[in-house]
């Protein structure tokens, strides 16, 4: 069995999984529980697999294999569980088997809890509060001791048969891989609210390599949500010379973001838990970090993004004009901008098409942005790529190595008619992002697909960039002869009377 059948093999059963709690709470809160209890099956699977390693290398030689073991990237720790007078009840290793063994038990909700909490305290580095929101043992959740019970244990013998040891999933991004085909699957059962939809896999990877990260760059997702993005942008790099920074609001999902960095071998990044407008968390000697890539797929037209302190804002983010209190989209891309470096930094963002277009404080903003000479492409994508939501998206790459002020070209791409369609999402090809790339790299103009704007065209378009205006599509229709058409329903009709008379000999002579 190759890694791909083996991989899609694990997906079907943790989808499987996915039954226990299907139809009786909201995907929204239940995906935390599968994907926290597979994160712990993965950690437990690993440490079985090192151990037995170990004991092979040193003979069973219990303190060079605990040596060694204190070496990994995580601890397994032991739990004690105490009695009311503080005597040692029992004692286990913090480990999915742990959980198996004990899954009949009436407290099984809390002992899971006080496993994820050994396993914080004991990898503070990777996972602090990361668990913070999750609950076992909650009835809101997962309702009254007997119906919790019974799903926890329903849950723990889904997962028990998953082998996910390195030697028989192959490469250990297989499970990383899994978390975010979950994170798809969930985004697309359950949709999204306030604008946030899951970035489908081939939107990543294109805006990845269209920002083209190298060695060295330390790259930014401002609104990192499960970490993708951020993931697939550092996989560019092609070597680990690389930092990760991100930030989420949504505490859930910066769990899940931290588990997923944690999964896919990210040690070197920093993921923060809070509102990137109102207080971004990236900041040094009282000024915003700056990154060589920032990219992000921010809440596409965000209400309430925190226009009341744009005005006064410390960071000086909003100096262009401030958005619509309605219409998040430029704040998020004024604070993407603002935090890349000077003369090199490169920024990708994933928006809706009305930011190309909309007027106002918006359209007074992209004029700013325009006139300094800081977007350097426009690629339109196809409808229907985004789970929870059939409208279009557009991606934006900005590179401040460009001359200031210099009246810049500006490269627009259509790829909406390029695509393969699936029953519920379409899908960009390799092919299709192939194109895309080559257009953009060597700045060429492909009749009805890229066009190479000048300055004085935007300027003549009042900076209004939305594509059309830019790349035409128009495909004239065919010219109709209408001489040949008329004779042909003519011959058509002539050959019906024909067969209508052959119909009625041969009923007659049938006797009807």
């Amino acid at each position: 069995m190759n890694n791909s059948q083996k991989r899609n093999g694990i997906f079907n059963k943790v989808w499987q999984a996915c039954d226990t709690f299907r139809g009786v709470i909201d995907p929204a809160q239940y995906k935390d529980y599968i994907l926290t209890m597979l994160f712990v099956k993965y950690l437990s699977d690993i440490y079985k697999s090192r151990v037995a390693k170990y004991e092979e290398e040193y003979k069973g030689n219990k303190i060079r294999i605990q040596r060694k073991l204190s070496l990994e990237r995580f601890i397994i720790p032991e739990i004690e569980i105490r009695d009311t007078k503080g005597e040692v009840e029992e004692e286990f290793l913090a480990t999915f088997d742990s959980l198996f063994e004990r899954r009949d038990r009436s407290n099984i909700g809390e002992l899971i809890n006080i496993l994820l909490e050994h396993l914080e305290d004991s990898n503070k580095g990777k996972l602090h509060n990361v668990f913070r929101n999750i609950d076992f043992n909650s009835e809101a959740n997962l309702g009254q001791t007997r119906q919790r019970n019974t799903r926890l244990k329903h849950l723990l013998e889904d997962l028990v048969d998953l082998d996910l040891r390195p030697e028989s999933v192959g490469h250990m991004d297989v499970i990383g891989d899994v978390y975010e085909y979950l994170i798809a699957r969930f985004a697309a059962t359950a949709g999204k609210k306030a604008g946030e939809f899951y970035t489908p896999a081939e939107v990543s990877e294109t805006l990845a390599r269209l920002v083209a990260p190298r060695p060295g760059d330390r790259i930014c997702d401002p609104a990192c949500g499960s970490g993708s993005l951020l993931i697939r942008t550092a996989r560019q790099v092609g070597s680990d010379d690389f930092s990760l920074y991100g930030q989420e609001m949504n505490g859930s999902t910066w769990a899940l973001c931290k588990m997923n960095m944690f999964l896919h071998g990210m040690d070197a990044s920093r993921i923060e838990w809070e509102d990137t407008i109102r207080h971004p968390q990236f900041v040094e000697n009282d000024a915003l970090m700056k990154f060589d890539v920032v990219v992000a797929n921010p809440p596409f037209s965000l209400d309430k993004w925190g226009q009341e302190i744009a005005a006064e804002d410390r960071y000086g983010r909003f100096f262009r004009g401030i958005p619509p209190k309605s219409k998040g989209d430029w704040a998020f891309i004024l604070h993407m901008l603002a935090t890349a470096i000077e003369g090199k930094g490169r920024v990708g963002v994933v928006v809706p098409h009305g930011v190309l277009f909309r007027g106002g404080q918006e359209g007074k903003i992209r004029e700013a942005v325009i006139r300094e000479n800081l977007l350097d492409a426009v690629v339109g994508l196809p409808a229907n790529l985004f789970y929870g939501t059939p409208i279009p998206a557009a991606l934006m790459i900005f590179d401040k190595s460009r001359k200031r002020n210099g009246n810049g070209k500006v490269l627009f791409i259509d790829t909406s008619r390029e695509f393969e369609q699936n029953t519920n999402q379409n899908r960009i090809r390799e092919q299709d992002i192939d194109r895309i790339l080559t257009a953009f790299r060597e700045k060429k103009v492909i009749d009805k697909y890229s066009y190479l704007a000048t300055y004085a065209e935007i300027e003549e378009n009042e900076f209004n960039l939305n594509i059309p205006r830019y790349v035409d599509t128009f495909e004239p229709e065919l010219e109709i002869d209408i001489a040949a058409i008329q004779k042909e329903i003519e011959e058509i009709e002539a050959r019906l009377v024909s067969t209508r008379k052959k119909m009625d000999n041969y009923l007659m002579e049938l006797g009807f």
